[in-house]
């Protein structure tokens, strides 16, 4: 299998997700250019296929599954939002699905994925090992493994969403200065990163992780992958991972300027202004971007910025707690 995603595979990913996947388009308020103190397109991938980014990767990845392979299904690990996008991908191309999700994944999450077809196996974030759970699929059932991002291809597909936003850019005659995304495992960042690199060679790429899972900026500080202390605890789930990946964090340690962090305070302030300003609905995870756009985070003053709102896949009960800051 190929270990490195270049802008080459972005290009063959995004003609093969081509009728398949949501253009997004970049959206723009005065009133958030006014309260940010700068220009910013959003890139609402709450309004793509399963509401998140991630039936990107996972349609691009189970596309290229060999025929013969197709029969025995597939297995991942997400807590809902790649869990999602694998079982849409797989209803779509006709294959069977096992989802290995955590226990206190968001109701919303784990019945989107019934609803797409798949079965799901629960664990427990802080004692159970996610990766031998889906192993055993792979060795007693012969399961191919879908990994949420530590994939080439699972990247490239991610990838299309640079791509979407780089052309979309060049046909407005814009020149982006930073974008800000969030960031998990580092799979959507690694994918738009290399395609706003080709692009945009001079931009700058930052990362919104949630307050106490820093993996990214310890990881960049230190210049190796680094291991988040706690699994679990944050409302900004879809971001909860161990560490960056093994295949993510070489491309982000090329690619990316820095790393912030978002309370879930400021998560939640952003989904409440993304509901009255952008008339978008964004899960915690989902707006950790805006959430630290809107906090200053980063040095932004009249700069043009790019803000990827990842998600929008919130419980309702969460999703009133938010609307309440209003």
């Amino acid at each position: 299998m190929k270990q490195m995603p270049e802008y080459a595979d972005i290009l063959d990913a995004s003609r093969r997700l081509a009728g398949e996947v949501v253009h997004t388009p970049l959206l723009e308020s005065d009133v958030l250019n006014a309260r940010a103190g700068c220009r910013v397109l959003v890139k609402p991938e709450c309004l793509q296929r399963t509401g998140s980014f991630k039936f990107r990767g996972a349609f691009n990845r189970l596309s290229l599954i060999p025929e013969a392979d197709r029969p025995r299904g597939v297995v991942a690990f997400s807590s809902g939002n790649h869990a999602q996008g694998v079982a849409c991908a797989a209803q779509l191309l006709g294959m069977p699905a096992i989802i290995v999700m955590p226990s206190d994944a968001p109701r919303v999450k784990a019945d989107g994925v019934r609803r797409f077809g798949a079965g799901i196996v629960s664990y427990d974030r802080e004692t159970d090992d996610r990766e031998a759970i889906a192993a055993r699929y792979v060795d007693e059932k012969g399961m191919t493994l879908v990994p949420s991002y530590d994939d080439p291809f699972i990247i490239a597909g991610q990838g299309s969403c640079g791509l979407e936003i780089a052309r979309d850019l060049e046909n407005l005659d814009i020149t982006p200065d930073a974008l800000i995304c969030c960031t998990g495992g580092g799979g959507l960042i690694a994918g738009i990163g290399i395609a706003m690199r080709h692009h945009f060679p001079a931009i700058e790429l930052w990362a919104a992780e949630p307050d106490g899972f820093d993996d990214h900026a310890r990881s960049l500080a230190a210049g190796e992958r680094m291991n988040n202390v706690r699994l679990g605890g944050s409302a900004q789930d879809a971001l909860l991972t161990p560490s960056p990946g093994k295949l993510t964090f070489p491309i982000n340690q090329r690619n990316l300027t820095g790393a912030v962090q978002t309370t879930d305070a400021e998560a939640y302030d952003a989904m409440a202004f993304a509901w009255a300003h952008l008339k978008l609905v964004a899960e915690p995870g989902g707006a950790t971007a805006l959430g630290a756009l809107l906090a200053g985070k980063i040095d932004l003053k009249d700069r043009t910025t790019i803000c990827v709102v990842t998600g929008g896949n919130v419980d309702p009960d969460i999703y009133r707690s938010a609307l309440d800051r209003l």
